[in-house]
């Protein structure tokens, strides 16, 4: 019998389409290339890597630099008051929750792996122009630290939200990509463009999604051979890999939800404690002058930072640095966005942009200020040596920071499960937003769905490891090529999401204008007739009382024949408010049945997604009464032979200790009539090796005296004969003696 599971997956498989099959494949043939020759990959990649830094280096410096001025320039302008909903939707989240879940998805396995290990990195490597080593090139690596996790990537982050929000919350669409492309699109967005770039989002995402997987496993491996004898390797990487997936594979599975929430809530508490650790026992005077100065640092220098390339330099520090991060952040922007859409409904443009683009800002600055900072006073003022070990082993970053603090054992293990958790719900939410997408948007995709997504994500993050050796240059690569072409899809979402601000904001200001119109005019309306007929009788030199009304009737008519026109544009809507129900009652029958099988098949899978839950919670205990005994007998045999194995290991020993004493007493006699005679064959020989020796000793005199008689009548012949001789030699021996004995 088919149960509510197997039909809700049933119908999510049926949403599996072009978007699912063909991004797997495409991911699933990379994935086998790299394990069938990495160091092809690698080749290709690092060709691929070379010549998209020098030839659109320039294009993801300046498409984020405008992000950040596009979201600005749209919070301060009048499409600042549309609302990410209807207009009577009311957040669903207070301000302080919709805060602390902003600080929940800015704190995360970035932030962990990069808050030491990028001002450190940029102490020793600045910029072009700064001198390595010194004060200026520690402030550098703090202020670019806080460039690159502040503004910028929280711009491409809001984007995408803001385009999902409103086009899922306003426009009641799939949130889905492509639903953004509406306007240019129309119902083509279901169509092989809109498909395409429903493609594109995912592939970026997996690719970015499995960049923080490699990151996270070669932290985690470096922190675990920081503190015990198991080695940094490729292979240990892999191993932590494949735990993790498994680890998340079986929450998903468990549909552990509030598991992972509760368990997400915890990490961030934990991130926060440990950042409060630092702040008390590192250099608290030290950290509180670096948090004001990288945020002054890096608030005087974000233009030039910028839209500063190096033209006439060799220097290959943008494309490992800067324009990796954007590239990443590019590609992790569909899973943030998505994220951030689905705590946004009810707010306007101008709070979501507020809180997406300052709080995380704020968090991003006071991490590398503390973590950062601190790495770099022991560096220069304090004991040293973190630079080197950075230089050659990034992961090992935060570990050898923390060594030189107090409890630093406890806090690097800390520290392990941390990153360890952070992997895990990340990996969970990643899966469950790539299936999502390439189930065309449901909110509940089959689980086989993301054990799918779940694999290919963990062997595209252990291929580009494999084929980079360990480290983060394989990373670097498969960011920023498969962020490219969303990059350029993200510049129509600008498109998309103005042109469709710009028609919401006109209609809203002339259905405005209208109501302000239609106000004046009826209240002068009146007025306005008494002004017309006086002209009339003024310009009538003896009117009578038929000329008169003849005058006021034909200047009503001319009055009404030219409001009429002018007033149709102003009062339709009301009109159309006003009658629309009365309409309905009149032609509902007519058009339901003339479109009710095509309107049928046209929203059944948005309506039963929609409101599935809430039927299922109305109609479960009827139904459940009405069909349990007929379900019982359909399923009851299946049941039995899917389940008994398992239930024999659950119960068997319960169920002895509770009847071996009566079951025993009801076969014992049964038992031993049947297997006496098998059980004395099987174990006579061991009893009589056993007990012959302790049975002799007992019957040995017994059967002597009874035998003795029998035995001596049975042998005394045999003795006679054989015993005569010797007795006769004895006595002819004994008689010899004694005649010698005479003789003496």
């Amino acid at each position: 019998m088919s149960t509510s599971s197997d039909y809700n997956n049933r119908q999510s498989e049926k949403k599996l389409g072009a978007v699912f099959y063909v991004s797997t494949i495409i991911i699933a043939l990379f994935v086998i290339w790299g394990a069938a020759s990495p160091s092809s990959l690698n080749s290709v990649a690092s060709d691929a890597l070379e010549w998209m830094i020098t030839s659109f280096g320039w294009f993801y410096m300046l498409i984020t630099a405008f992000f950040v001025l596009f979201v600005i320039v749209l919070a301060i302008s009048p499409f600042g008051n549309i609302k990410l909903g209807k207009d009577d939707d009311e957040p669903e989240f207070s301000w302080l929750s919709w805060i602390g879940m902003l600080f929940a998805a800015g704190i995360g396995v970035g932030f962990v792996f990069f808050g030491v290990a990028e001002p450190l990195l940029y102490y020793n490597d600045p910029p072009v122009g700064i001198e390595p080593g010194t004060r200026d090139a520690a402030l550098a690596g703090l202020r670019y630290g806080a460039y690159h996790w502040a503004f910028h990537p929280w711009a491409i982050f809001s984007i995408v939200g803001l385009t999902l929000a409103y086009v899922q919350f306003r426009k009641g669409k799939p949130a889905l990509i492509s639903s953004a492309f509406y306007p240019f699109l129309g119902n083509k967005t279901d169509g092989k463009i809109g498909k395409t770039i429903d493609i594109l989002a995912v592939l970026a995402t997996c690719t970015g999604v499995a960049t923080t997987f490699g990151l996270s496993a070669m932290q985690m491996t470096g922190g675990l051979s920081y503190l015990t004898p198991i080695p940094n390797t490729t292979s240990v990487q892999l191993i932590i890999i494949a735990i993790v997936t498994v680890c998340f594979m079986i929450s998903a599975a468990s549909g552990l939800d509030k598991g992972i929430k509760i368990l997400s809530n915890t990490n961030i508490a934990i991130a926060g404690i440990l950042m409060l650790f630092i702040i008390i026992f590192g250099p608290t005077l030290f950290i509180a002058e670096s948090f004001v100065t990288t945020l002054g640092g890096y608030i005087s220098n974000v233009v030039p930072m910028a839209l500063t390339l190096t033209p006439f330099s060799e220097s290959d520090w943008l494309g490992k640095n800067t324009i990796f991060f954007w590239a990443w952040h590019i590609a992790w922007a569909p899973f943030m966005g998505l994220f951030i859409a689905r705590i946004s409904k009810g707010r306007t443009v101008r709070q979501f942009i507020s809180g997406v683009l300052l709080v995380p800002a704020v968090i991003a600055v006071l991490w590398f200020s503390v973590f950062g900072g601190t790495a770099l006073n022991i560096e220069i003022d304090g004991a040293g040596g973190l630079a080197t070990i950075v230089d050659s082993n990034v992961e090992l970053a935060l570990f050898a920071m923390l060594e030189h603090l107090p409890f630093g054992l406890i806090t690097s293990t800390i520290g392990i499960i941390l990153i360890f958790i952070f992997f895990i719900t990340s990996a969970d939410s990643a899966t469950y937003v790539l299936s999502s997408m390439t189930s065309r948007g449901s909110l509940a995709p089959p689980m086989k769905i993301k054990v799918i997504w779940g694999l290919l994500i963990a062997g595209t993050a252990s291929i580009l490891l494999v084929s980079g050796g360990g480290g983060l240059d394989a990373l670097q690569t498969a960011s920023l090529i498969a962020a490219l072409p969303f990059a350029i899809v993200m510049i129509f979402l600008i498109i998309s999401i103005f042109i469709m601000f710009k028609r919401d904001y006109s209609l809203q200001k002339r259905l405005q204008t209208t109501a302000d119109r239609e106000e004046v005019k009826e209240e002068f309306r009146d007025e306005f007739l008494e002004e017309i007929k006086e002209d009339a009788i003024d310009a009538l030199e003896t009117p009578s009382e038929e000329q008169m009304a003849k005058v006021t009737d034909e200047m009503k008519e001319q009055f009404v024949t030219t409001a009429k026109e002018e007033w149709y544009d102003e009062v339709k809507d009301e009109v159309y408010d006003k009658f629309k129900d009365e309409a309905y009652e009149e032609v509902k029958d007519d058009i339901y049945d003339e479109v009710k099988d095509k309107a049928y098949d046209e929203v059944k899978d948005d309506v039963y997604d929609k409101f599935k839950d809430e039927a299922y919670e109305e109609v479960k205990d009827d139904i459940y009464d009405e069909l349990k005994d007929k379900a019982y007998d359909e399923v009851k045999d299946d049941v039995y032979e899917e389940l008994k194995d398992k239930a024999y290991d659950e119960v068997k020993d319960d169920v002895y200790e509770k009847f071996k004493d009566e079951a025993y007493d009801e076969v014992k006699d049964d038992i031993f009539e049947e297997l006496k005679d098998k059980a004395y064959n099987e174990v006579k020989d061991d009893i009589f090796e056993e007990l012959k020796d302790k049975a002799y000793d007992e019957v040995k005199d017994d059967i002597f005296e009874e035998l003795k008689d029998k035995a001596y009548e049975e042998i005394k012949d045999d003795l006679y004969d054989e015993m005569k001789d010797d007795i006769i030699n004895d006595l002819v021996r004994n008689i010899n003696d004694d005649d010698n004995e005479d003789r003496r």
